[in-house]
């Protein structure tokens, strides 16, 4: 298994419709993916420098987040890129960034 640094710009005319599925828990049930996917994406948090949605995910597709972007991510996020890390690393490089969700909140 691998973890990923996760990066995308989050579609600003669709922010609320992913808001309400992830509050649904709608993707957790996608098999093999839904319940890391749901993780990354409540957890996300918000690069003020850039405006990107940041986040680790886990994963085991080649190429990284294959399913997920194809079911979910490309979707909602443009520019989406991946950076290897170890677990727990891309969450302790980010965890001082604010929710990006407390950020949308705010914005709307």
């Amino acid at each position: 298994m691998a973890y990923y640094l996760v990066r995308a710009a989050l579609k600003a005319d669709l922010v609320e419709e992913l808001r309400s599925r992830l509050e649904r828990q709608e993707f957790r049930s996608m098999r093999p993916f839904g319940a890391a996917l749901t993780k990354g994406l409540v957890g996300a948090r918000l690069d003020l420098e850039s405006g990107e949605a940041v986040w680790e995910e886990e994963d085991y597709c080649s190429p990284p987040l294959a399913m997920e972007r194809a079911a979910v991510l490309d979707r909602y996020f443009d520019n989406l890129r991946v950076e290897q890390v170890s677990e727990g690393e891309g969450w302790r490089r980010i965890h001082a960034l604010p929710s990006l969700w407390e950020t949308v909140k705010k914005a709307g």
